[in-house]
């Protein structure tokens, strides 16, 4: 899945302060690096559906990720797909408060419903219609609208750190078209690193379709050392 980015748009939607503190709890549960988390290195292996590359990465903070792989000449895309991979982990997982993130935006409750993934909550103004399914002070369901396509991710299974929160472990993104009919999918399975009080990436495996076929990937991070 490649990486997006949110903009601020104007939207004259109300908050709704129940919305919105629904949203802030669950945000609260979710595992990410500490405020002062210096960033870390490790070896890095890319199984490319039994292909074997090598390489490291060093990670500071969200701007400063270095990636290092041994790839032919004729893997560029793949060598995009793997810096993706990469950000799109540290994203997902360094510090941010909630004011940096959804807090910033109108937040409403959706329709009333009996949804097994539990109460929607709408952002307005945040450039890509985002919605969320809560349970259980969990977000369940993430769904966005890119100017090219939507797509859902469904959260499948979670684990819980040492700290109580919670970090998920397996999901699956589907892949719409602006008309809503189904381009792809994505299942990840994450398996973490837990490291001198961090929670570090492990493993990370991919299944998705190429070329009529289901194609497996498999990042492995390995000798994780965190930076002064």
């Amino acid at each position: 899945m490649a990486l997006y980015e949110q903009r601020i748009e104007e939207s004259n939607i109300q908050n709704d302060p129940d919305a919105k503190d629904l949203l802030e709890q669950a945000f609260n549960t979710t595992s990410r690096w500490k405020k002062d988390f210096p960033g870390f290195s490790a070896s890095l292996t890319c199984n490319d559906d039994g292909t074997i590359y090598k390489g490291c990465v060093e990670i500071r903070s969200k701007k400063e990720i270095s990636v290092h792989m041994e790839l032919p000449a004729e893997k560029e895309s793949l060598k995009k797909w793997i810096d993706d991979e990469v950000g799109m982990i540290t994203s997902h997982r360094a510090w941010r408060t909630f004011e940096d993130a959804d807090g910033k935006h109108a937040v409403t409750f959706g329709s009333p419903d009996k949804h097994p993934l539990g109460r929607e909550i709408l952002i307005h103004g945040d450039g890509m219609k985002s919605r969320y399914r809560i349970k259980d002070k969990r977000i369940r369901q993430i769904s966005r609208t890119t100017p090219r396509m939507s797509f859902t991710i469904n959260i499948e299974d979670t684990m819980t750190t040492e700290d109580g929160k919670t970090l998920t472990t397996q999901y699956v993104v589907f892949y719409f078209s602006g008309e809503g009919k189904l381009i792809d999918t994505d299942s990840f399975t994450e398996r973490p690193c837990a490291f001198e009080g961090n929670y570090l990436p492990g493993t990370r495996r991919i299944i998705s379709t190429e070329n009529g076929k289901a194609l497996v990937r498999i990042l492995e991070f390995k000798d994780h050392k965190l930076l002064s």
